[in-house]
């Protein structure tokens, strides 16, 4: 451990700010995964089960548009979009088992069970304070805020068919959470509703892991980087930590943390009504069926061995080998190779997703030997490439917009994305092209991004007190 801490130590001395701000690098689109890709990749043993997989995916599209054509027979005039919002933040979670009960939750339980796709996902950033119309699309527009240009790696196949079921931005994964919430609160036939829903949303889950252990972006398949395996906003973990609760089948108490007590009373509703504080809730899995589970439990073991295989290796700084890091963002689904997602999204180590890869991996009961290497692992690199004496200052209306500032006492921070060869920070622009500096982005990407952040020293913190139990 202490020789692995030594040999990353170095990879930031002295300066993680530029000594000369170059462009390092240009993006580059991820590779489509197709069938010949999978008959040309693949062992020959793991063929059949990537091309049903990807036949699944076709064939369940299909049915989701053929079930939202089936609504709009006969219409003289289609639905407009639904309204957008936050979903995750619309869905009130850890309000407490007496919110539960309330008329206000089970309006947004029937919400929730309305915009639920034929698939049996969610798409992202919904308002969710409205329940979705016959023929109306399961998406709100989901388009890029600034206007694309030709070559985006963010222009859909199909703009109108984007993002129809998605763990992005934490969809799915909240509704399901809300669900186990609303079942645990209404164990009669009311919330036989609620339960059915749950039960078709982790349908969902199962049937969208790769063969590999991996879940892309977006399912059914849509395409370009949202067919990548994702780490960002949770999709992975979020999922295996749904599909555990699933697999032990009974009713979890979640009392929320210090740190999203804080939070909470520090954001407001967009009208400016201030946000309810957490409280601890009940979620009840007790209704899933035993066969249910143990295809949850498959799905699950499945999922630790591709977040342990996911793990990067760097070269060691004796020049001795690789040793292992941390992770990134999304991966090729097939080599696991580091791969890009928007234009700014490059392949890179990535600390925000590995933080939260490395507080599941503690959260596991009786971690195995391989477990403990990985933690281990990124333990280190996290201590080791820790900014200190830095604060990342400044919003959209600060002249000059978001920069980094000396500050005595400041830190710990990290960048979001260090280089996977030198191990330094690394920033993209919509341009696609790659810097070593933030203040060398353009501005509308350097106040739009998080590209610093000090919420990584948590998962630090816990491994101290997580080692010492080991």
């Amino acid at each position: 451990m202490r020789a692995l801490m030594l040999s990353l130590a170095v990879v930031l001395v002295p300066g993680f700010l530029s000594m000369g701000a170059v462009v390092v690098g240009k993006n580059v689109p991820v590779v489509p995964l197709t069938e010949a890709r999978i008959r040309a990749e693949v062992t020959k043993g793991e063929q059949r089960a990537w091309i049903e997989y990807l036949h699944r995916s076709a064939e369940q599209m299909a049915a989701d548009k053929a079930a939202l054509a089936k609504e709009r027979v006969g219409m003289v005039e289609v639905p407009g979009l639904p309204k957008q919002g936050f979903s995750g933040r619309a869905m009130r979670l850890q309000g407490g088992d007496a919110f539960y009960k309330s008329d206000e939750a089970r309006r947004t339980g029937d919400i929730i069970v309305s915009f639920q796709t034929p698939a049996g996902g969610w798409s992202k950033n919904l308002a969710m304070d409205e329940p979705r119309l016959k023929g109306q699309s399961y998406t709100t527009g989901n388009l890029a805020p600034v206007a694309e240009q030709p070559g985006d790696f963010d222009q859909p196949k199909d703009p109108n068919w984007h993002y129809v079921g998605t763990l992005d931005n934490d969809a799915t994964n909240t509704e399901l959470r809300f669900l186990a919430e609303m079942s645990a609160a209404w164990p009669g036939h009311e919330g036989d509703k609620y339960r059915a829903a749950a039960l078709r949303g982790y349908e969902y889950l199962l049937r969208s892991q790769y063969p590999n252990g991996g879940w892309p972006q977006v399912w059914p398949l849509e395409g370009g980087y949202h067919d990548a395996i994702t780490f960002n906003d949770g999709a992975v973990i979020e999922s295996l930590e749904t599909l555990t609760k699933v697999a032990d089948g009974v009713k979890v108490v979640t009392a929320p943390s210090e740190e999203e007590i804080q939070f909470a009373r520090l954001r407001t509703y967009p009208g400016g009504q201030k946000m309810e504080l957490p409280e601890a809730s009940t979620e009840d899995y007790t209704f899933v069926p035993a066969a249910l589970g143990a295809r949850a439990r498959a799905a699950v073991a499945k999922g630790l061995a591709l977040v342990l295989r996911a793990q990067i290796r760097v070269p060691s700084m004796e020049g001795k080998g690789t040793v292992l890091a941390v992770w990134a963002q999304q991966y090729d689904p097939l080599t696991l190779e580091a791969c890009s997602a928007r234009n700014y999204e490059m392949p890179a180590l990535s600390s925000g997703e590995s933080a939260d890869a490395m507080a599941y991996l503690m959260s596991l009961d009786h971690p195995s030997r391989a477990v403990v290497r990985s933690v281990d692992a990124a333990a280190a690199w996290f201590e080791a490439h820790k900014i200190m004496g830095y604060e990342f200052v400044g919003g959209r209306n600060t002249p000059g917009g978001r920069h980094l500032e000396k500050k005595d006492g400041a830190g710990p921070l990290w960048a979001r994305y260090y280089s996977l060869t030198t191990g330094k920070p690394i920033f993209g622009d919509r341009d696609k092209s790659i810097h070593d500096d933030v203040m060398e982005i353009s501005l509308e990407r350097r106040n739009g991004y998080a590209w610093y952040s000090g919420g990584e020293e948590k998962a630090l913190e816990e491994y101290g007190a997580w080692r010492r139990r080991q």
